[in-house]
């Protein structure tokens, strides 16, 4: 437990003795990774193996006291029967309910459809990069992977219209080699068409093909954090948006107090992740950003007082010019 805050959402990612099949540049499941498939890390850390029916049955035992469970596939012919099974395991010994972050490049509507009716109510989709650009170098053909940035926009939209508009998220990356104009131009297409965005910020998986790759500075991390926040919950238009040659965030026509209102509040700067039964935030990934000790990139808990004053040093708004 982490300051009063614990993760309320078991997560679940499915094993294969080859590992997964896709060869993301900066993820530790990636097919060239150096190494035996079943010694690699994900997202820093090792995933012990644990039998389905043990997990199934260990949720039902504390299922007043887990928010959700989350079952991830990886690239393999078998991840989606996999998944279906996973979910309906959970599902038939209590009613904690499942969300299922899925491979799109796997999936067409007919299978989205049997992961509904198994009992998974949300999708999640790796979508990471935030252009087409940075996907066919990070996740597609220019990465030596399997994956289309086409194929997920594709499943994202299916999902939304089984699953519900804001009941399918993309995950977003921030820091693998996107400018903040496609940032900005990916959240309002995401909001636009009902789908949620889930942010994460990049960080280094030692062995991966971007495993000397810089982090995001925490700067433009909180600023875009924000600014995902103004454009998410305060329907900030798009002229007021200024970016530099390179793309990089350069001037916000926001008003003061809106901004101050945001930075006083605290919300823009927690974890994205899927709700309890009650509507509450479950996945809080703690330490998912981030080294114990270091700076939070993303909160788990609604962030305090003194959280704030550090917040508004990191973000430096006010050097965002024109500020309105």
């Amino acid at each position: 437990m982490l300051r009063g805050a614990a993760c309320d959402c078991v997560n679940l990612l499915e094993n294969y003795p080859a590992g997964c099949y896709a060869n993301c540049t900066y993820c530790g499941l990636a097919r060239e990774r150096p190494g035996a498939a079943q010694d690699n890390t994900f997202i820093r850390v090792a995933w012990p193996v644990v039998p389905t029916d043990l997990v199934a049955e260990a949720v039902a035992r504390h299922a007043d006291r887990i928010g959700r469970v989350c079952v991830a596939m990886v690239q393999d012919r078998r991840a989606l029967p996999d998944l279906v099974e996973i979910t309906r395991r959970v599902r038939s010994r209590s009613d904690v309910p499942v969300s299922a972050l899925v491979t799109a490049t796997l999936l067409d509507e007919d299978r989205l459809r049997e992961i509904r009716h198994a009992g998974a109510d949300i999708v999640g989709i790796g979508l990471d990069a935030a252009s087409e650009a940075v996907f066919f170098r990070t996740r597609g053909r220019g990465a030596r992977g399997p994956h289309s940035w086409a194929q997920h926009w594709a499943i994202a939209r299916a999902a939304r219209e089984i699953f519900g508009p804001m009941k399918v998220n993309c995950h977003v990356v921030v820091g693998l080699g996107e400018t903040d104009r496609d940032l900005v131009e990916l959240f309002y297409r995401l909001r636009d068409e009902r789908i949620a965005a889930y942010l994460f910020s990049f960080n280094p998986e030692p062995g991966t093909a971007m495993a000397g790759a810089p982090r995001p500075t925490l700067r433009r991390w909180r600023r875009i954090q924000l600014t995902k926040s103004l454009i998410e919950r305060h329907d900030l238009p798009r002229a007021a948006l200024e970016f530099d040659g390179a793309g990089a965030l350069a001037g916000v026509r926001a008003p003061r107090a809106l901004v101050e209102a945001c930075l006083e509040d605290g919300r823009a700067f927690m974890t994205d992740g899927c709700p309890d039964r009650h509507g509450t935030l479950a996945c809080n990934r703690p330490f998912g950003s981030y080294r114990p000790g270091e700076a939070f990139r993303d909160y788990p808990f609604l962030p305090e007082a003194e959280d704030r004053a550090a917040i508004r040093a990191e973000t430096a708004w006010d050097e965002l010019a024109p500020l309105g």
